[in-house]
């Protein structure tokens, strides 16, 4: 069976791997339809990304079919289509006990700790497949990407009416925005790329926006949308420490900070008395939970998130060694890249 194994840093190639054979008791043999490319697959492929381990198969955004079903699954049946919750837990731990799945303390994320879907079958355990049968393939691929976001505006506790602001308008910033929206919140978006805030304010219907200059004017920006409010919520999906290190400055008094970007480098409170002053909250954002994924895909199949702005790159399997560098361009205008197994 063909899989694309990421064997190092900047360096993909074909290999041979044995098939699955038959499923388990609780899991599902499935054929990859679609695997959506993240920043987490961007990261791995720079080697900036410090949960993964090489060589590994990436993919981890996936709409898959079932082909074949273990003794004891009964909410799927041979011929769904499912989206994938990729996220293994033990279900044993006191996150998992406790409900906390997306942390589970012996967690592995398909593609990243453990080999993931850019191969043609796999098993997966029945409990961790969506189904998802009134989406499209593609549609089925986008829904972890969309989860991501979903969880860190839960995380946020965001009211109708409040203010959030998304730094970082990449595929993670889009998914918390199509939820800050869904809560009914004013939306600010920042981001230093001006050719995505326009995407943000055409695709997504978002006007208001910042350009990230980097000379201190966001601040003031930021203050003339909210007439010196800020935002009741601002959440950090850039990744950048010097962007996560000055988010405290964007929050309103008693507002909630979540970062659901990751960075390897140090996050430093620069202004700490600002924190205690206005009580600001300030949480991290992993993962989703299980029910996230049911809820995105009702929120698409009753057309309140509209999918069809998202996928701007397509590519057959065959095609991603080529394809794959250049999605990393700026200059590409890539959103959401899919890569079809069909």
């Amino acid at each position: 069976m063909k899989a694309l194994q990421l064997e190092k840093p900047q360096s993909f190639r074909f290999i041979d791997v044995p098939s699955p054979g038959s499923p388990g008791p609780g899991d599902a043999l499935v054929r990859i339809r679609r695997v959506g490319i993240c920043g987490t697959d961007y990261s791995g492929f720079l080697g900036k990304m410090p949960f993964f381990s090489y060589p590994r198969i990436p993919g981890h955004e996936l709409g898959v079919e079932v082909l074949e079903l273990g003794e004891g699954v009964t909410h799927l049946k041979v011929g769904d289509r499912c989206s994938v919750e990729p996220y293994i837990n033990c279900q044993k731990c006191s996150s998992c006990r406790r409900g906390f799945t997306n942390c589970c303390e012996s967690h592995r994320t398909l593609g990243v700790m453990m080999d993931g879907g850019l191969c043609e079958r796999m098993i997966l355990p029945a409990r961790k497949l969506h189904p998802a049968n009134a989406l499209s393939a593609d549609q089925a691929a986008l829904v972890e990407t969309l989860a991501i976001g979903c969880h860190a505006v839960n995380r946020s506790q965001l009211l109708a009416g409040e203010t959030a602001l998304v730094i970082g308008a990449g595929p993670i910033g889009l998914s918390a925005i199509e939820f800050t929206k869904v809560a009914g919140a004013r939306t600010i978006v920042m981001d230093m790329n001006e050719q995505r805030l326009a995407f943000v304010r055409e695709k997504m219907g978002v006007p208001d926006t910042i350009l990230s200059r980097g000379d201190g004017s966001e601040l003031e920006q930021l203050d003339a949308l909210t007439g010196g409010e800020r935002a009741h919520v601002v959440i950090d999906a850039t990744g950048s420490n010097k962007s996560m290190s000055g988010a405290l400055n964007y929050c309103a008094y008693a507002g909630r900070l979540v970062y659901v970007g990751i960075t390897q480098a140090e996050v430093s409170f620069l202004h700490a008395p600002v924190m205690h002053r206005r009580e600001i909250t300030v949480m991290a954002s992993r993962n989703a939970l299980t029910p996230d994924f049911s809820r995105i895909i009702s929120l698409i199949e009753s057309g309140r998130i509209d999918t069809q702005p998202w996928i701007t790159h397509h590519a057959p399997f065959d095609g991603i060694i080529d394809a794959f560098p250049t999605w990393l361009k700026p200059e590409s205008g890539v959103i959401k890249a899919v890569v079809s197994l069909d």
